[in-house]
């Protein structure tokens, strides 16, 4: 559960999982309060947390897949990508959480998810850049978690080091991203 407006994981903790009526209604209560917005109840997949940036207009690129890696977090946690998981340097050092490539995927897996990956990108009219979160379930079933039509672009950050994986440099990606922008012709212009 998490804000249904808010971004960076804003609201979501370990006690977002909840299991039970009271749970919910108290984890709802407590997101309006929190947050200032309404709430958004998921169904939690277990599972690794894939990532995949796709950069483009008519034409799409996508980048390696990437993989939220949990460190040490106990197995009691959950695997989510709490506020702390995403932006407390200190807590991912003891945690030794980090991204990077998504290792030892089923055979032909990456092919299949960089497909469903342009076709949700299309879907939704994205443009110029994004991410899909994906859930990589132990049977290998893929679960889309969200379309992120803004990732964070910092150099050190998945999106970028993705791109790098793959040939990119940092300064050419936003170079990209901003010559997508500027060739972008919303479909409501061209009437």
């Amino acid at each position: 559960m998490k804000s249904a407006t808010e971004d960076a994981s804003l609201g979501i903790s370990q006690a977002s999982i909840v299991h039970d009526g009271q749970k919910l209604s108290e984890r709802v209560q407590f997101i309006h309060e929190q947050t200032n917005s309404d709430a958004l109840v998921e169904e939690y997949i277990e599972g690794r947390e894939i990532y995949i940036g796709i950069a483009g207009n008519e034409r799409l690129t996508s980048f390696p897949l990437w993989e939220l890696n949990f460190g040490t977090l106990p197995d009691v946690m959950a695997g989510i990508a709490t506020r702390k998981v995403k932006w407390d340097r200190k807590y991912q050092q003891k945690h030794g959480i980090d991204t990077g490539p998504a290792r030892d995927l089923p055979e032909g897996l990456d092919r299949r998810v960089a497909q469903l990956a342009r076709r949700i990108y299309r879907a939704l009219s994205l443009s110029g850049y994004a991410r899909i979160d994906l859930r990589l379930k132990p049977d290998g079933s893929v679960f889309v978690l969200e379309a992120n039509a803004n990732p964070n672009l910092a150099q050190i950050e998945d999106f970028a080091t993705s791109a790098l994986s793959a040939g990119v440099g940092y300064q050419a990606l936003l170079e990209r991203i901003m010559r997508l922008g500027l060739a972008y012709q919303a479909a409501w212009r061209e009437t």
